[in-house]
């Protein structure tokens, strides 16, 4: 595979940025959501409104670390613009999802489910550039050009929900 130039991250890193206020933005929502439900900081009290803005931010904050190590996986492995754009999507995803959360629970089941095929692309994206790899290692037969063809080609689905 070619060297990795600081090029190359720039993507990725946009994505990291964007996830980072998004987290401030849920974290904002609770704080939010505490001092109106009790007047005294953050504390757990009993308003379904706080346990629902606590539960989905505490939900975002446990896929995140799945979500980067896909992405970077992802982008280092497979393909650079298939990668991010998956990743912004994701993001815009976990946004659905919070906001549906805030709702009924039901509605924030579509962003999930969005999101779990949003992870899988990116999985799917990784697996292909490992195998990719040994194919070069063990038969000298270098498909790249092939896979990110498809992942650019595929990327696009994404949008359909």
């Amino acid at each position: 595979a070619s060297e990795i130039s600081p090029d190359d991250i720039s993507e990725r890193t946009v994505c990291v940025l964007f996830l980072f206020f998004l987290t401030a933005f849920f974290a904002s929502k609770v704080e939010h959501e505490s001092k109106h439900c009790n007047g005294k900081g953050i504390q757990r009290p009993g308003s379904s409104a706080f346990d629902r803005v606590y539960t989905a931010n505490q939900n975002c904050g446990h896929a995140y670390p799945t979500f980067l190590a896909m992405l970077w996986c992802a982008g280092l492995l497979c393909s650079q613009a298939p990668a991010a754009f998956a990743g912004l999507m994701y993001l815009f995803v976990r946004q659905k999802y919070f906001v549906g959360y805030l709702g009924e629970r039901t509605q924030s089941t579509p962003g999930y489910l969005f999101g779990k095929r949003i992870i899988l692309f990116l999985f799917l994206m990784s697996v292909a550039g490992i195998l990719n790899y040994y194919l070069i290692f063990f038969f000298g037969s270098d498909f790249e050009m092939h896979i990110k063809t498809i992942t650019s080609a595929i990327s696009p689905l994404l949008l359909i929900p």
